[in-house]
């Protein structure tokens, strides 16, 4: 016990003459740091009022970061945010907000922090918000950084139709990369997690709807075809009255013919291959299946050629 005793003294010595560069910096919210976190925030106001936008960016944002639990702070993260926004520093901006939103959701400046940085996604994801400038100025966000916005508003708006909408405008995008199978689940994920959104029933049918036009674009895959009747079918069913309902069916009636066109388009293949059998398999069922018209005539034709019924 003498000997702690004896050592303790050198200890508290020892930690008190240590360097404090070693140690990670205390963020407290003291009358010092909430009357430094005051001063900053005048000049950043004053900075702001007097047109030097980039100097009150930089203030705020140093009073945000170094005491991020002062009193001003959350106000400073928002107006760093707000004049970022103003300068189309869209990024930067969307950043911003999205810290008044993890950090200060108590705070009175949340709602507004959400709207702006919800109105920012889907802007960017309808072309309407570039980064140096609005409207058509400036440059145009990368899809990948459009879809980064989308999904951290679903994340900040969860189980709502805000989601929902985040989430489907993310099918679209990628529908515009021609990324097809990333677009088909995106729209599955609006199904799944949004059931009762109003979005729900417009991905069940959008999922369809790309898969045929995927078929249309010449990637006449028998396994996307199946699926966009599956896809059309659900649709049907889990969502009857709704007001695609109408095209759906229609587009339902034209996949039996896109499916003959199919089968048509492999026999001929298999018959350039020198495949006689295969080939033959699948003139026999568009023969089948097409009762009359031209291709049925083609595919009784080339059976004839080829030795079959």
């Amino acid at each position: 016990m003498r000997l702690a005793l004896a050592i303790l003294p050198s200890v508290l010595f020892l930690v008190a003459c240590s360097d404090k560069s070693d140690l990670p910096p205390m963020v407290t919210s003291g009358s010092g740091d909430n009357s430094r976190a005051d001063s900053l925030f005048q000049e950043g106001k004053a900075a702001e009022d007097a047109g030097k936008t980039k100097k009150a960016i930089g203030l705020y944002n140093r009073l945000a970061t170094e005491i991020p639990f002062a009193s001003k702070a959350p106000e400073a993260r928002f107006r760093q945010a707000k004049l970022l926004d103003q300068s189309g520093e869209i990024l930067k901006a969307f950043e911003a907000y999205q810290d008044v939103i993890t950090r200060y959701s108590g705070s009175g400046l949340f709602k507004q922090a959400f709207d702006r940085q919800t109105e920012m996604a889907f802007q960017a994801a309808d072309g309407d918000l570039r980064t140096g400038g609005f409207l058509g100025l400036g440059s145009k966000l990368s899809p990948e950084k459009v879809i980064g916005m989308l999904e951290a508003v679903a994340r900040n708006a969860p189980r709502t139709d805000t989601a929902a909408r985040a989430q489907y405008k993310i099918g679209d995008i990628l529908v515009e990369e021609k990324k097809i199978s990333e677009a088909v689940e995106a729209y599955r994920k609006v199904v799944i997690k949004y059931p009762t959104s109003s979005y729900a029933a417009e991905a069940q049918f959008r999922t369809g709807q790309v898969l045929i036009e995927q078929a249309r674009d010449g990637n006449q895959d028998q396994a996307n075809l199946v699926r966009a009747r599956d896809a059309l079918n659900d649709y049907l069913t889990l969502f009857p009255g709704h007001r695609h309902n109408a095209e759906a069916r229609q587009l339902l009636g034209s996949l039996g013919g896109q499916d003959i066109q199919n089968s048509f388009n492999i026999a001929q293949f298999y018959e350039k291959k020198g495949d006689t059998n295969s080939a033959r398999f699948y003139y026999e069922e568009v023969v089948r299946r097409a009762k009359s018209g031209d291709l049925h005539d083609q595919a009784k034709a080339r059976l004839a050629a080829l030795g079959g019924n």
